[in-house]
């Protein structure tokens, strides 16, 4: 049997996912990076982009998340995310009709504050709708 690590990933709300993973890559702000049994401490901000989980040989699930922190240790991996979704159930029809909605509203927003809400939300889904393909 191969040896693991702990993989949570937590959601403001509540526990979305705890299981023990062969590996486990991460989409950190300088680029993915992988986590394997005895990784080294750190801590790192996340990009809207793919958790990978491996599981024997192969990768198991594919979680998209919006961005975040993931504290690494030698024996855990925890992903504080401010959204979540497994990949296989992303309504990818919905994603782009928000997608369009929000930039109708981009084209409407007069204060520089809504504005940079409405393009960051744009930027996440379009990595989410890009993920999902």
């Amino acid at each position: 049997m191969a040896e693991t690590t702990q993989f949570e990933l937590v959601s403001p709300e509540k526990l979305l996912y705890s299981e023990a993973a062969e590996m486990v890559v991460v989409p950190g702000t300088e680029g993915y990076f992988g986590v394997l049994p005895r990784h080294a401490p750190m801590i790192s901000t996340l990009e809207p982009g793919v958790i990978d989980i491996h599981q024997n040989g192969s990768v198991a699930e594919r979680i998209f998340v919006a961005g975040g922190f993931a504290e690494v240790t030698e024996t855990r991996c925890t992903v504080l995310a401010e959204d979540a979704q497994v990949l296989k159930d992303v309504d990818t029809a919905k994603v782009d009709s928000e997608i369009s909605d929000l930039r109708d509203d981009l084209k409407d927003a007069k204060e520089e504050l809504d504005r940079e809400r409405i393009e960051r939300r744009i930027k996440i889904l379009e990595a989410l709708r890009a993920a999902a393909d």
